[in-house]
């Protein structure tokens, strides 16, 4: 029997990961994404390939120092007209890649053991961070059902994650993410304000100088 690259493996139910309470149906899912990590970073060399990463332009003409690129039926885009989901990549008019199993079942998985069975994501925005490389505080208010929680991803390189309040102006608490932690976010923290904090420089045995963040969402 063959065994696809981008198959899900199944989680070890003898191991469960360490779970640690961010606030009101928020948690840190410690090492979750260990399991599968080598494939997940192969499945986004994959998906790169097909749709390169690319620095986006906000609304206000200022150009993320994130690269970025999406997989899934629809992908988080920017430019001057503003802030949206799209079925396909304006870079080059083609849909975007379809979301590999494994993604999918991980991002169902955690989601599931935050507390959120049925978990059903149709977007992953995939995000690159070099050193130096930092995300505002900001909301993850574009999609049109708020109920879905967002399951973020950290792999590589360690990074400081802000989590703030529900207002712009609440200072954020500074949680340390290392290479396979996930954190799962829903019902009263949905619309918490978030960030990361500029990357530190350093080396990962994976990526190099690099962190890789998935984010899955429920866009519709």
């Amino acid at each position: 029997m063959t065994f696809d690259l981008f198959d899900a493996l199944p989680a070890d139910p003898d191991t469960p990961p360490a779970t640690e309470p961010l606030g009101p149906g928020a948690v840190v899912l410690r090492g979750f994404a260990r399991d599968v990590d080598t494939r997940l970073l192969a499945a986004v060399d994959h998906l790169s390939a097909q749709a390169p990463f690319r620095h986006l332009i906000t609304p206000g003409g200022l150009r993320m120092s994130v690269a970025m690129t999406n997989c899934g039926e629809a992908g988080w885009v920017s430019d001057r007209t503003g802030y949206r989901y799209d079925p396909a990549d304006p870079d080059s008019g083609a849909p975007w890649p379809p979301m590999p199993e494994v993604f999918r079942a991980l991002a169902e998985r955690a989601a599931a053991s935050a507390g959120y069975p049925g978990f059903a994501p149709d977007a992953c925005l995939i995000n690159r961070y070099l050193p130096g490389t930092r995300l505002s505080l900001h909301q993850d208010r574009d999609e049109l059902d708020l109920r879905a929680p967002i399951v973020s991803v950290s792999l590589g390189l360690p990074s400081t994650f802000l989590w703030g309040g529900l207002r712009r102006a609440d200072k954020p608490a500074r949680i340390r993410l290392a290479h396979g932690d996930v954190v799962v976010w829903g019902g009263p923290s949905r619309l918490v304000f978030h960030g990361i904090a500029p990357l530190a420089d350093d080396d990962h045995a994976l990526t190099g100088r690099t962190r890789i963040n998935l984010t899955f969402r429920k866009t519709r």
